[in-house]
């Protein structure tokens, strides 16, 4: 026992490791009516811009309300404005074009979404296809409404809890204007019926793999010191 003593706290370390990842990636129980009925609420006080807010909350609360309780992975299909909007309260003094408020959006809300467990699965910007006087950045499909996107992002959130925690989080608030100024978005909640790799399945093995190689490493060390010791 003693002789493995250094792979026994090491693997303990491991699994303490897993346990908490898997659970600041967990789901947790679906959305209770209290619940909701707090998130609207402060839904109420956020920077949604008016005319957009009734059917906003009225999206949220039937998307609420359905909750499974399962993770959430958010299509964010977005294009920037053909200039940053300076009559959104918040953008004052940002001199920068739509995609650098969009960029400062992203950098200033990250910390956040590390603490609700919420993960970027992919970003990029669009290739294009077609430029000039009739620019397309979609192969199949060309009416102005659904072509020239420039950014897609897919957001893992652990559930829909989590969604709702960012967009009534304080820390959250004081970056919504620069996404609001910056971009025209849709956001499109998906299931996620088929995602590779998982995250705490894939956190499992790469710990798995680190604990045997340390362990392969160790053991390999003392064959060898005990080969080199004078007999």
């Amino acid at each position: 026992m003693q002789k493995f003593r250094f792979e026994i706290l090491f693997a303990a370390v491991l699994l303490a490791l897993f346990l908490a990842f898997a659970h600041w990636q967990a789901p947790g129980n679906p959305l209770s009516a209290a619940e909701i009925r707090d998130y609207l609420a402060k839904l109420e006080d956020s920077p949604i811009p008016p005319d957009e807010k009734a059917a906003a909350l009225e999206h949220f609360k039937a998307w609420a309300e359905a909750d499974d309780g399962q993770p959430v992975y958010m299509l964010n299909l977005m294009r920037y404005l053909p200039r940053l909007r300076t009559d959104v309260p918040g953008v004052e003094g940002f001199s920068g074009t739509a995609e650098q408020a969009n960029a400062h959006y992203e950098q200033g809300i990250a910390p956040v979404l590390m603490r609700l467990g919420v993960s970027v699965m992919f970003a990029s910007e669009m290739q294009g296809v077609i430029a000039g006087e009739q620019p397309s950045t979609n192969l199949i499909a060309y009416e102005p409404e659904v072509d020239n996107w420039d950014r897609v992002l897919i957001v893992r959130y652990p559930s829909r809890r989590a969604f709702l925690d960012l967009v009534t989080d304080p820390q959250y608030q004081p970056y919504v204007p620069y996404k609001l100024a910056s971009v025209m978005v849709a956001l499109t909640p998906m299931k996620g019926d088929v995602v590779l790799p998982d995250s705490i399945p894939g956190m499992a093995a790469i710990l798995l793999i680190l604990f045997f190689a340390v362990a392969w490493l160790r053991a390999l060390r003392r064959t060898r010191g005990q080969q080199a010791w004078p007999k």
